[in-house]
């Protein structure tokens, strides 16, 4: 090429070219999955209760269907944020707390159970007066909790690689689930004795039996890494786990470990339901993603924008609600964002 020829169309080659980087910049980083909306009616933005008190991280959350009340961890706020998601107020903080993140309520014996990181501390609450009812001292870093109604057992990760056993009804630490390391999000199989725990820093999938507390299988991760969220079909034989690096959302056949199908998702996943065929993920890359499942693997339904860091939230499949927690931005509050699912 001549050369007067270069130096006339350099600039505009040069603007051309830093315009088509920064546009694939944003959609690599931003946007993981394709845009497309089949189904986009399936979930809309109701509401966004403020929570002006809080600041920093939001963690987990947890729901007393009767009192319409969510219980929110806010992690950076050392508090627990109740909100009626009916008349949409803030109706009470509970303080004390130090980097409260796992958390659930149990309606049959009306206590709610929040699990402290920086304390290890799993403390028991009457959610009518919040005092506290029991402290149950475990290990730092203590986080995802899951109850199981029938042996009214809860299991809680904590530590450098631990799931605890905890008898409900007493308040009692009475076993561990050994794991080679912290676990993340984990989910229990009544059906088939087993509980399937994430292991990111181990790079893998534990498969513990419920009945022994002893690790039976280990999977590891194929072309994702950095498993934090889970969602299980049980009826299917379905395991979904969210992976933050190479973004994707695998679904796994319980009875093999291997993968079925395992589509990209949004950046930074950090929670994960499963109800009626449909996947609920929501991400700090600033998404919420909607998958359908079918025997054949997963179909995105819908992608959309939330705000950067609402990375926590919870399916409340009953009352046809999805809730989002979104920290605080700038001079906006932190909020609860509820959506209506059709």
């Amino acid at each position: 090429m001549e050369p007067g020829i270069m130096n006339i169309n350099q600039p505009l080659v040069s603007r051309l070219l830093l315009v088509l980087c920064f546009g694939v910049f944003n959609l690599s980083c931003h946007s993981q999955v394709t845009n497309i909306h089949p189904e986009k009616e399936k979930i809309a933005l109701a509401a966004k209760i403020a929570l002006p008190a809080v600041s920093g991280r939001i963690d987990h959350i947890a729901y007393d269907p009767e009192h319409h009340l969510a219980f929110i961890a806010a992690w950076g706020n050392n508090t627990v944020e109740v909100v009626n998601i009916e008349t949409r107020q803030l109706v009470h903080s509970i303080t004390g707390l130090r980097e409260p993140q796992g958390i659930v309520y149990i309606p049959s014996l009306k206590k709610l159970v929040v699990a402290n990181g920086g304390s290890g501390d799993c403390i028991f609450f009457d959610p009518v007066t919040y005092k506290q009812l029991a402290v149950v001292p475990l290990k730092k870093d203590a986080d995802n909790i899951r109850y199981d109604e029938t042996s009214h057992l809860l299991y809680v990760g904590h530590g450098s690689g631990a799931i605890a056993v905890i008898d409900a009804d007493s308040a009692k630490h009475i076993a561990d689930i050994p794991l080679d390391q912290h676990p993340e999000s984990f989910q229990l199989s009544k059906r088939h004795d087993r509980i399937y725990i994430n292991v990111p820093d181990a790079d893998e999938i534990e498969v513990a039996q419920l009945s022994t507390n002893r690790v039976i299988e280990k999977w590891k991760n194929v072309n994702a890494s950095w498993n934090f969220p889970m969602a299980l079909d049980e009826k299917n034989n379905h395991l979904f786990v969210g992976c933050r690096h190479q973004p994707k959302l695998r679904m796994i056949n319980t009875l093999t470990g291997e993968d079925i199908s395992s589509p990209k998702c949004s950046g930074d996943a950090d929670d994960l339901f499963y109800s009626d065929s449909l996947l609920f993920l929501s991400a700090g890359g600033g998404y919420v993603d909607v998958f359908r499942a079918n025997d054949k693997g997963l179909v995105v339904v819908n992608h959309m924008a939330t705000i950067t860091g609402a990375r926590t939230s919870l399916l409340l499949p009953s009352e046809k609600k999805f809730l989002l927690a979104v920290p605080k931005h700038g001079h906006t509050p932190a909020a609860l964002w509820v959506y209506n699912l059709q």
